[in-house]
């Protein structure tokens, strides 16, 4: 289902829009719904989110928290366990995993690595950025390769 297919219920329908400034008849002529001068009154008037009509906002009341590492690596994350979706001798890269639909491409900003967790029956030739010993080991054990790209 798509946005356009969306329809009203039965009985149902989609309200008509206001019709601002069309005479005093209308209910909202003159001002337009608007009142009586003040800042929300003026074209492009209004206040910004968070604005408290100059009290202290709460965004800055509260203390500061947490810290942000600029250098994190971020991979894209896939266990031992999901490689047993393959044939013996085959290799394992980042594409074959994502053509697969076993990670995402937007989650492998720095590559792949490669967790050792469940167990793996086939023996494959992986190549990731990272590995850790459990992994290496497990797959290495199953009768297959590892390479550190």
């Amino acid at each position: 289902m798509k946005l356009h297919d969306l329809r009203p219920n039965e009985g149902g329908g989609v309200k008509a829009k206001k019709r601002l400034g069309r005479g005093i008849a209308s209910g909202t002529g003159k001002t337009a719904g608007r009142g009586h001068k003040g800042q929300k009154a003026r074209s492009g008037g209004g206040v910004r989110p968070g604005f408290e009509g100059g009290q202290m906002p709460l965004f800055r009341r509260l203390p500061k928290r947490g810290f942000t590492n600029i250098f994190k690596k971020q991979y894209a994350i896939v266990n031992v366990e999901a490689l047993n979706q393959f044939d013996n001798g085959s290799d394992v890269t980042l594409d074959t995993l994502v053509e697969r639909g076993i990670v995402k491409r937007s989650d492998a900003v720095d590559g792949l690595r490669v967790l050792g967790n469940g167990e793996i029956n086939v023996s494959v030739n992986v190549k990731a950025e990272h590995f850790t010993k459990s992994a290496a080991e497990k797959i290495e054990a199953a009768g297959g390769k590892v390479e550190v790209i």
